[in-house]
C-alpha cells in the first residue's frame, strides 16, 4: 500500500512540477498581451489554477493507467503521448509564436486525450473520467488558440 500512494505521489510531483516549469519558462509576456483577443479570451489569472487542478487529475489517471498496464500497453502510450504535447504547446505558441504550430499540437492534443478515455472507458472509467474535464479545457483551449490565430 506504502508503495501505491508513493507511486501517486510521484505521478502528482512530476506531473504538476513539470507542468508548473514549462508554465513558468513560457510566459505569455508582451507579445501575447499585444495580440487582438476574441470577447470569450478569459483573465491571465485564471490559466494557473485550471491547470493546476487538471494536472493533478492528469497524474492520477496516469497513475491508474500504470497501475493497470505496462508503458506498452495503448493506454498508456496515450496517457504519455498527451503529456508530451501537452508540455510542447506552450513553448510553441508563446515562446515561438507558432501559433499554426501550436494549433496543430492542440488539436492532435484533443485527439488524443478523446482516444485515451475511450480506451479507457471499459477498462478503467475513473481514469477515463478524470480526462472528460480536460478534454473539454483542450477543447476550449483549442478554439482560442484559433480565434488568436484568425485575428492576428
Amino acid at each position: 500500500m506504502a508503495k501505491r500512494h508513493r507511486s501517486l505521489a510521484l505521478f502528482i510531483v512530476l506531473v504538476v512540477g513539470i507542468g508548473w516549469a514549462v508554465g513558468a519558462t513560457n510566459l505569455p509576456g508582451a507579445w501575447y498581451a499585444g495580440l487582438h483577443k476574441p470577447p470569450f479570451n478569459p483573465p491571465n489569472w485564471i490559466f494557473a489554477p485550471t491547470w493546476t487542478v487538471l494536472y493533478v487529475m492528469i497524474a492520477v489517471a496516469g497513475w491508474r493507467t500504470y497501475l493497470q498496464d505496462d508503458a506498452t500497453a495503448l493506454p498508456m502510450q496515450f496517457w504519455l503521448a498527451q503529456m508530451i504535447l501537452n508540455f510542447l504547446w506552450s513553448p510553441v505558441f508563446f515562446t515561438l509564436h507558432h501559433m499554426t504550430f501550436a494549433l496543430a499540437i492542440i488539436l492532435t492534443l484533443l485527439a488524443v486525450i478523446v482516444s485515451f478515455i475511450w480506451v479507457q472507458w471499459h477498462e478503467n472509467r475513473m481514469a477515463a473520467a478524470l480526462f472528460i474535464p480536460y478534454a473539454g479545457w483542450v477543447a476550449f483551449a483549442s478554439l482560442l488558440n484559433y480565434s488568436l490565430y484568425r485575428l492576428n
